[in-house]
């Protein structure tokens, strides 16, 4: 059986508690198209991403790595564990909030986060090139001006900044995590506050993710009429979930969403990488 953390985690566990806490959550969670502990998915498991994370948070919660080593040490341990890309981009956004939890410098998190981003250098872009390079994302390759099969010639905020109309994780590094901070965080926080269960909380906030962002997983995969439509879906159970009054989703409709786009082959994952680092985000505050 997994050692499943508590939620929310023990503070004395640190970065690399709220981290495992925050991947823990998020596949206990039913986010319709993802693995989770309800149903596999895409040829992947539960156990997959439980080890995959279990080998990534001493990563990254490591005080002497850089950004870009965290990335890509956390990847090669993933590769290592699990045998495909089960996090990429949960580490592209876990890196630079845990450097910026482990640093020196004191104000809110997403203050520090800011700094964090902005003293990114090439180095690390060449290290989260090769990161990338290595997990092989399906439909990734090249960023506009960038590819990640070369060496990087701008800093990582600087390729992030060039591929954000089209990839939401680099979307989150050009606005200092604008859907964690502005979006994700406060609808957590709402939820847990109203008695939801932090599986539930999670599962309010991939909703309203899914039904306002179309997911750039399956913008690359499937291309942006698909992603609209899950937005159009999400954004019915969403309002089905809201006229009843209560926090607590009706499961039978969310498992129906959920069999339908693993049938077609749709994963969502970007949205559940955001997730993550939403989940991440709140554990981490109260730390800083």
């Amino acid at each position: 059986m997994p050692n499943w953390l508590p939620c929310p985690p023990d503070p004395a566990t640190g970065v690399a508690g709220a981290y495992l806490a925050a991947c823990q959550t998020e596949l206990r969670a039913l986010k319709p198209g993802n693995v989770h502990v309800h149903a596999a998915g895409h040829g992947m498991t539960v156990d997959q991403f439980l080890a995959s994370a279990e080998a990534t948070a001493s990563i990254l919660a490591d005080p002497g790595l850089t950004v870009g080593a965290r990335i890509f040490e956390c990847i090669r341990a993933t590769q290592a564990v699990a045998g495909c890309n089960t996090n990429l981009g949960i580490v592209l956004l876990a890196a630079p909030l845990a450097q910026a939890a482990l640093s020196d410098t004191t104000g809110p998190l997403r203050d520090r986060l800011r700094r964090v981003l902005a003293a990114l250098t090439v180095a690390d872009a060449d290290l989260a090139f090769r990161a990338i390079a290595l997990a092989a994302p399906a439909g990734l390759g090249r960023v506009e001006g960038s590819d990640v099969h070369a060496p990087a010639a701008v800093t990582l905020l600087e390729a992030m900044r060039e591929a954000q109309d089209r990839d939401r994780i680099a979307f989150q590094y050009a606005t200092a995590y604008a859907d964690v901070f502005d979006t994700g965080v406060p609808r957590l926080r709402d939820a847990l506050a109203a008695g939801a269960t932090c599986e539930e909380a999670a599962e309010l906030l991939t909703l309203d993710l899914l039904a306002t962002i179309p997911d750039s997983h399956v913008i690359r995969k499937y291309g942006v009429d698909a992603a609209d439509r899950l937005c159009r879906r999400a954004a019915e159970l969403r309002e089905e979930e809201r006229s009843d009054r209560a926090l607590k989703l009706t499961r039978t409709r969310l498992g129906e969403l959920d069999r339908e786009l693993k049938y077609n082959g749709v994963n969502p994952g970007t949205t559940a990488d955001i997730v993550v680092a939403c989940l991440f985000s709140l554990w981490l505050m109260p730390r800083t």
